[in-house]
């Protein structure tokens, strides 16, 4: 959908509140589902509800451009796609992560959990890669053709190839029963929730989740809008291609350092401050430059170092509790989903001033960080970081240009800010 945004906001005539509520109406699927799937899992097998859901995701995003078409609500339609593909996909890193708790052993689940994490990765490289051109040559639908069609077919491949019918069928009949058919297992529930370790992997997966779904979600229109003659595939594929040796490299090294008699507790924190720390001051420098080529690195070592976490909280989560690590995994990203419905709306120029404070009705307080989408005028008095391109500013109606000056389609007004040195605009004394 990312790679899609702009085209569909043309064709639909979205502005960027409207393409936004689409990118975000996934996230409200997304959350919803994060606690069951994990439970599930835990209850059922987790190869049995990713097959189920992936079968349904598959059929969801194949006709998502004849939901889109069926009448002239296009942005409803879509929305109403967007919330029920969230809710498909939001059971399968839960149930993954029960999966793994139950059939790898903990000095071998950082190289396994990476490994599928880089098959995810390469999906989106894939998706990446081949949407550019698909959406370049045959438009956006052909994009969700091709994904739901890939989706399909390795859901057939598994069924015929790695899951018995009989598997399934069981699956199948123990959720009609109503999960009467169950895995016993009596978890302390209120115990587990009392311990600092568990608050404190909640909180890791939101801040890797929070960061994760920024950048997925808003990197092709960060690069599109700020380098608009930039080729598509490039940043589309590029970071993707370095998360993958990067995500395996974790794994490798994170069960090396284990074997050699490392505490597994060091190892994990060692990876999380690799994923989140170094990560992060990536993302803050990718803020801060106007090379297209160096704007292509910060974003790729940024999110192959995004993948550590695959070495640190999503594994640390199974050593916690191994018997609920789906339902405990599902907790924890269900925070990070929410963060992630917040950040995917559309980026805003924040405005705040005697006549606005804290911003004009309906702007979000914060966005995510681009190299000009959003910066903050404190009482129309705050210096404002580098010089400001023509940019249309959807959102708010607001046409910035590098004067201060503003076109008006909408009535928000910037007094007290005039041109200023090479530095950026300079407010009134």
């Amino acid at each position: 959908m990312p790679i899609c945004a702009v085209s569909m906001s043309q064709d639909f005539g979205w502005n960027k509140k409207e393409a936004g509520l689409v990118l975000s109406s996934f996230f409200w699927g997304y959350c919803l589902t994060q606690v069951v799937g994990g439970h599930l899992g835990d209850r059922i097998g987790g190869e049995k509800v990713i097959l189920l859901s992936a079968s349904a995701w598959g059929f969801i995003t194949a006709a998502t451009p004849l939901l889109a078409h069926l009448g002239s609500a296009h942005l409803a339609f879509m929305t109403f796609s967007r919330i029920l593909t969230g809710l498909l996909q939001g059971v399968y890193f839960p149930a993954l992560t029960s999966l793994l708790s139950q059939k790898v052993r903990e000095s071998e689940r950082a190289f396994t959990y990476s490994t599928v994490g880089a098959g995810s990765q390469f999906g989106t490289l894939l998706t990446g890669a081949a949407g550019s051109l698909l959406l370049d040559w045959c438009g956006w639908q052909s994009v969700f053709y091709f994904s739901g069609g890939l989706t399909l077919l390795w859901v057939w491949y598994v069924y015929r190839c790695l899951l018995s019918e009989k598997d399934l069928l069981l699956a199948l009949g123990v959720l009609a029963q109503g999960l009467r058919v169950t895995r016993h297992t009596k978890v302390p529930w209120r115990r587990l929730f009392w311990k600092s370790s568990v608050w404190a992997a909640i909180i890791s997966q939101l801040s890797a989740a929070c960061s994760f779904f920024i950048l997925l979600s808003w990197l092709p229109t960060f690069f599109k809008e700020t380098f608009p003659n930039s080729k598509g595939w490039v940043f589309n594929v590029v970071p993707w291609l370095v998360a993958i040796p990067a995500g395996l490299l974790s794994g490798l090294l994170s069960d090396r350092l284990i074997s050699q008699g490392y505490r597994t507790i060091t190892v994990r924190k060692f990876m999380q401050v690799m994923g989140l720390g170094l990560s992060g001051v990536f993302v803050l420098c990718l803020g801060h430059t106007s090379s297209f080529c160096m704007s292509v690195v910060f974003a790729s070592a940024s999110i192959g170092l995004q993948t550590f976490n695959h070495s640190g909280i999503s594994v640390n989560i199974q050593d916690l509790a191994p018997s609920c690590a789906g339902f405990l995994f599902g907790v924890a990203n269900t925070a990070g989903a929410l963060a992630g419905e917040r950040w995917a709306r559309a980026p805003c120029l924040q405005v705040s001033s005697p006549e606005f404070p804290g911003g004009p009705p309906g702007c979000p307080t914060s966005c995510p960080p681009t190299r000009s989408g959003c910066f903050s005028l404190a009482g129309c008095r705050g210096r404002v970081p580098g010089r400001l391109p023509h940019r249309d500013h959807g959102l708010l109606d607001v046409c910035v240009q590098p004067g201060g000056r503003h076109q008006q389609p909408g009535a928000v007004h910037l007094p007290g800010v005039r041109e200023g040195p090479a530095g950026g605009p300079e407010p009134h004394p």
